[in-house]
């Protein structure tokens, strides 16, 4: 199980490998994502609090990348925080996520990114519920859910 000092650990000192890499040029990735979808995870962007599509969505599944395909975490790790964002406690694996240092907007904080792709997921902060302690808040358009059975 992952904690907040893995999670600095991998920031200050490397990632996990991951299992594949993807790399596509900017055209590629605008091709093959919204708008939207696009600002969010080639950009660093960000969804509006609430507004997400996995906000409040509880169904049985595992969530992907929307850029590679690649498993991020499991719907059995998936709790609500209120914070306005999907949240999570831990990935479906530990080299599932890239951590890096995130200074933007006067603030310190660990961006999450897909491992395999680069593609930002949000932040990671230690104020989750136990055992991990971590809240893995995710913007839902960097994301999409493969339902159990479907």
């Amino acid at each position: 199980m992952i904690n907040w000092n893995d999670v600095i650990k991998y920031t200050n000192q490397g990632n996990p490998t991951p299992d594949k890499r993807v790399e596509k040029t900017e055209a590629e990735w605008k091709a093959l994502l919204t708008p939207e979808q696009f600002r969010i995870t080639r950009l660093k962007g960000t969804e509006p609090a609430g507004s997400g599509a996995f906000c409040h969505a509880h169904d049985a599944g595992k969530y992907k990348c929307i850029c590679c395909d690649n498993e991020l975490f499991d719907s059995t790790i998936k709790f609500s925080s209120s914070s306005g964002w999907p949240s999570f406690t831990q990935p479906i694996r530990e080299n599932a996520i890239k951590y890096e240092k995130d200074t933007t907007y006067g603030m310190i904080r660990v961006e999450v990114m897909c491992n395999n792709c680069d593609g930002h997921l949000g932040h990671v902060f230690p104020d989750g519920p136990e055992p991990s302690g971590l809240r893995y808040c995710i913007n839902s358009e960097s994301i999409d859910l493969i339902k159990i059975g479907a």
